[in-house]
């Protein structure tokens, strides 16, 4: 049976939010879709709450614990719907997600990749609102500088994008070497293969969380095995330059949260300084110690509704 949307969803140990991203699919306003999970070896309840549920369109595919990359390539390879929907486990969709994604594709059938406006989760009370660096009204558009555009928030995330399967492939699909950032690498991809439409209304919730980001040596040099995989295209490309260079100084911060002083230096001589803004230009030269101080600092901030960042 063929479907407007298939869901995918990757699932980890994460009993404690996969019954309420389920039921927010299910209650959308618009309900032409097929779920497919695929379970990467969890340890949790996990799967037995997803079998509490019963509705013929959830699928549920095992396997062996490979990583979210490899499990949402199984479940886009079984999916039968015209469109991929893409769910993190722990994120949740408002009722008009499927159906702003549907009215952006309609708009825009040559893109190849859709997405919808979201807001980010930053602990139990806070919320605030995504934030891009181009301007737009309530109508769905084409991103004319999808990398310039994205220098703040992703405009793509995890959670919030459709595409067509047959694009997907065309793209690469999911690079299963990162263990971090695939979808970021995917997005790039996608804005290398063809146009980016955005739909402004807003229809997902994105738990953010930031544990050990910054104290994971692995995960930064995946992070840097990204960014390296794009210098041929970047030379060309002075949008991507220029959304490279922002990852780079995000990159050298953790690097120096880390005394990995010689990643840092190496990073920060590739930045081009205009590609920096103030504050990003100042935090590259300050001592860790006031950088420890100062994320300590924005954590107290979010912890009473306030929300500072370099990347504005």
């Amino acid at each position: 049976m063929s479907y407007f949307f298939s869901v995918v969803i990757p699932l980890y140990n994460k009993e404690k939010y996969i019954l309420n991203t389920l039921k927010s699919v299910l209650k959308q306003s618009f309900q032409d879709f097929e779920i497919i999970i695929v379970d990467d070896g969890s340890t949790d309840q996990s799967v037995d709450l997803v079998s509490s549920l019963d509705d013929n369109r959830i699928k549920l595919i095992k396997q062996n614990n490979q990583g979210a990359s490899i499990a949402r390539n199984n479940a886009i390879n079984a999916a039968n719907g015209n469109y991929i929907a893409t769910l993190d486990a722990d994120d949740f969709w408002k009722k008009n997600h499927l159906e702003s994604l549907k009215d952006c594709i309609k708009s825009f059938k040559n893109a190849v990749l859709y997405c919808t406006n979201y807001e980010i989760k930053r602990n139990t009370h806070f919320i605030t609102k995504a934030e891009f660096n181009f301007q737009y009204n309530a109508d769905c558009l084409i991103v004319e500088d999808f990398f310039d555009a994205n220098i703040i928030n992703y405009i793509p995330h995890s959670s919030s994008v459709a595409f067509k399967k047959e694009d997907f492939l065309k793209a690469g699909s999911y690079n299963p070497k990162y263990r971090t950032g695939q979808d970021i690498d995917l997005w790039i991809r996608f804005a290398l293969l063809g146009k980016i439409a955005f739909n402004p209304k807003i229809t997902m919730l994105y738990n953010f969380y930031d544990v050990d980001s910054l104290s994971n040596s692995n995960l930064n040099n995946d992070r840097l095995l990204l960014i390296n995989s794009f210098k041929n295209e970047e030379k060309t490309n002075p949008s991507l330059k220029r959304y490279l260079d922002i990852k780079r100084y995000a990159l050298a911060i953790r690097f120096r949260f880390l005394n990995e002083e010689e990643k840092a230096k190496q990073l920060i001589k590739q930045i081009k300084p205009n590609h920096l803004n103030k504050k990003q230009q100042i935090l590259l030269k300050t001592p860790k110690f006031i950088l420890v101080m100062m994320k300590d600092f924005q954590q107290y901030l979010i912890n009473n509704k306030i929300y500072l960042s370099a990347f504005r």
